[in-house]
């Protein structure tokens, strides 16, 4: 297979590290780019002029095109573009602090936006590539407490993807959604902020507080980073894919809920179609 060019954001550590170290350990070759580039030099050192440090704040939809001008101009085509940057603060909704809220927000969806937009051109000319978005099973199953700005980006990572998949049908664009557990990154350490906790979210916020302060993730990122390298080399690509087992069980899980509610719930939802028998019996009020 020929040599890959990957536009990587949040490259300087966790799963945007291990998954710039997996594409080069692949012979591919890497536009790293984070906030301070000089975090990148070991990947330099190590691997040479296949990997181009470049500095990027995805919020910046103007350095988001510069940086994938940069790419383009050093390696003439840019095949994969990963959208990993982002982060997680916790807090209840009713108290975080609506800045910080904004924040989170403005990276973990607008980032993804901002790279995918400026993206666009630059696959439409030379004919198709892979667009990975990271999410979460998070983003897919939701409702874990203090993680409203977070989980709310991802799900809307998700809805903006599906919606760019459609648009783009025609034009040899993939994409690929990225949904992990938990893993063993900086995600819940360092650059995780868990704000003051209210008594009254002690139980819910509180508790997943307690869980990430904890540590313990299961998944390891190198090997998620391999798993990726491998998936985006195929000729077809899942339009999903959750990582760890954890993720996977969540999933199914929460997809047969959502499918026995739907079912029990199918000759009400039915009903409020102009001509359809009305009103009918609603499902039994249990839980």
């Amino acid at each position: 297979m020929a040599v890959q060019t990957w536009f990587i954001t949040g490259s300087s550590r966790g799963f945007g590290r291990s998954l710039a170290t997996a594409a080069l350990e692949a012979g591919d070759q890497v536009v790293a780019t984070a906030r301070r580039p000089e975090q990148l030099a070991a990947l330099a050192e190590r691997f040479g002029d296949r990997v181009l440090p470049v500095a990027l704040d995805v919020t910046d939809a103007a350095a988001a095109v510069a940086a994938l001008d940069t790419a383009r101009d050093r390696f003439g085509r840019v095949d994969v573009i990963v959208n990993n940057a982002g982060y997680a603060n916790v807090a209840p909704v009713e108290t975080a602090r609506v800045d910080d809220f904004r924040r989170q927000f403005e990276t973990n969806f607008w980032g993804v936006y901002n790279v995918s937009r400026a993206a666009l051109p630059l696959l439409r000319a030379q004919g198709g590539g892979t667009v990975v978005q990271f999410s979460s099973v998070g983003g897919r199953v939701g409702g874990t407490a203090g993680l409203g700005s977070y989980q709310a980006a991802k799900f809307g990572i998700d809805g903006l993807t599906r919606v760019l998949a459609a648009e783009t049908a025609p034009l040899g664009i993939r994409y690929l959604v990225v949904e992990p557990g938990g893993f063993a990154t900086d995600w819940a350490g360092a650059s995780m902020d868990v704000q003051a906790v209210p008594e009254e979210y002690r139980e819910t916020v509180g508790a997943f507080a307690d869980l990430v302060r904890g540590g313990g993730s299961a998944g390891d990122p190198d090997r998620a980073a391999d798993i990726l390298v491998r998936v985006v080399k195929r000729e077809h690509l899942p339009g999903h894919l959750l990582l760890g087992g954890g993720a996977a069980r969540m999933a199914v899980d929460h997809s047969r809920r959502q499918i026995a509610e739907a079912e029990a719930w199918r000759t009400v939802s039915g009903s409020a179609d102009s001509g359809a028998e009305y009103p009918v019996e609603l499902p039994a009020d249990v839980a």
